[in-house]
């Protein structure tokens, strides 16, 4: 394994230069550039908040910056799989031309979404310090820099994160090789999960309703807390949700690295 890796590390340049013409192609002749990856997330926070804000009267600071880390969160887990099932499939060409490591395609699509979501929270650390910093008499104080002693807090997280959308990225990348309709499959069901996943509403809203043991049980709900936590409340996450973050990412990439072990090579007969 650590073989595996080496070489895929010694073809870092490739891949870095293919996570740059990503960018480079999706942006190309835009105005704003990567700002249009913020632009989406703040238009729908802005509506969720007035939304919430006239029926169930919530604070809009406090509800507003709750959704768009959700939002953060949610877009970089499921960009990670849904552009992961086309990791292969986009590069085809190279697999033929090179024998080159299978991760390192998935893992140039996790990289590029993992820009995005750094610069989503970068806007939501910003905006944190900002709107929290005022008190009710509208005088900004140092308040809103509450939760650096914490901060430190996140970098595990983003460490899981990134694993995780690898490894994630990984595997359905060669079940989409096999069976095409795997990324409609997950664009369908991730539609259903938004709403069993506390992006929108506190877990505690809906922990006495019929669904909230959907909520409950939802493996997404510690990697937003993961998040969110330790960036909004400024408090460390608990023992629990590091548990079940690093177990979960622990079996998936056991589970992609044996994929890689044993079906790598038949990936180019898919194709």
């Amino acid at each position: 394994m650590w073989k595996y890796f080496a070489s895929a590390w010694r073809c870092r340049h490739f891949w870095f230069s293919l996570v740059k013409n990503d960018l480079q192609l999706r942006y190309r002749r835009s105005v704003i550039g990567i700002g249009w990856s913020l632009l989406q997330p703040l238009a729908a926070t802005v509506v969720m908040c007035a939304v919430f804000h006239a029926v169930f009267h919530l604070d809009v600071r406090e509800h507003g910056l709750f959704i768009l880390c959700g939002l953060a969160c949610w877009s970089f887990l499921t960009n990670s799989t849904i552009q992961g099932c086309s990791a292969y499939v986009q590069a085809e060409s190279y697999i033929r031309q090179h024998p080159l490591p299978l991760a390192i395609y998935p893992l140039r699509t996790t990289l590029g979404t993992l820009i995005h979501f750094l610069i989503a929270l970068a806007l939501v650390t910003v905006l944190t310090w900002t709107l929290k910093g005022f008190d009710d008499s509208g005088t900004w104080t140092l308040k809103g820099f509450d939760n650096l002693p914490v901060f430190w807090a996140m970098v595990p997280g983003l460490v899981l994160y990134f694993q995780f959308g690898w490894a994630v990225a990984t595997l359905v990348g060669y079940v989409n090789v096999v069976f095409r309709d795997t990324q409609h499959f997950f664009e369908v069901g991730f539609q259903m999960l938004f709403y069993l996943t506390p992006i929108l509403y506190p877990p505690h809203a809906v922990m006495d309703t019929p669904v909230g043991w959907l909520v409950r049980y939802n493996p997404l709900t510690p990697f937003l807390n993961m998040i969110r936590v330790p960036l909004l409340s400024g408090e460390l996450p608990s023992l629990r949700c590091y548990a079940v973050t690093c177990a979960i990412t622990l079996l998936t990439t056991a589970v992609a690295a044996l994929t890689l072990r044993f079906q790598q090579r038949r990936v180019i007969l898919y194709l």
